[in-house]
């Protein structure tokens, strides 16, 4: 019992010592551990300085710097509008590859919504979410693949942007393979080349 006593007695002497300090002033300066960390050489933004000829701490960039990420000779590339309007066409060449390539990242980052056939029946509308547009609606397959591009970079309505989790090149892959799904279902053996007939059995 006398262990609680003592236990009580010092956090009662503890919050007093402690309560005293509160608001109280002292002209002696603070006791540094890390000097180093609280007196850093450094420059303040704006601050004058006396090391450049100019007076001032703030440094111009260098001719020609470009921010990251930021320069493209390609414009289309970059933002998917050609001039004031979105473009049409995929503005690298498309290769097995690069259509490899679309189909891994729209399995990664489309069907969990898009389904993987480009119809809207992704895993997300078993809960719910039915407002998810199908690739084949004609209104889709008229968009220019400049706008689905932006639409992928920046998203719309329900539809979260990916310029953070998908690179310009995959984000125009994805757009090729989307154009591919949509040519799945218009397509006509007409579209299959001569060569490629007898794997379809014709």
């Amino acid at each position: 019992m006398r262990y609680v006593y003592l236990i009580f007695g010092l956090s009662v002497i503890t919050v007093l010592v402690l309560a005293g300090f509160r608001g109280s002033f002292s002209e002696r300066p603070p006791i540094e551990i890390f000097p180093d960390m609280e007196r850093q050489p450094k420059v303040h933004p704006q601050s004058p300085s006396t090391f450049f000829s100019d007076g001032r701490s703030d440094r111009p960039p260098p001719a020609g710097t470009v921010p990251r990420g930021a320069f493209y000779e390609d414009t289309y590339f970059a933002s998917g509008k050609q001039g004031e309007d979105w473009g049409r066409g995929i503005p690298v060449e498309v290769t097995q590859q690069l259509m490899a390539r679309g189909r891994e990242r729209y399995n990664i980052y489309c069907t969990v919504c898009h389904g993987t056939l480009g119809d809207g029946a992704g895993i997300t509308r078993e809960y719910g979410m039915i407002a998810t547009p199908t690739f084949h609606d004609a209104r889709l397959r008229d968009m220019p693949d400049g706008e689905i591009y932006e639409v992928i970079t920046n998203g719309r309505n329900l539809m979260g942007h990916y310029r953070y989790q998908i690179s310009k090149e995959d984000r125009w892959a994805i757009v090729a393979y989307v154009r591919a799904l949509q040519r799945s279902r218009q397509g006509t053996v007409d579209d299959v080349p001569p060569a490629n007939l007898s794997e379809l059995g014709l």
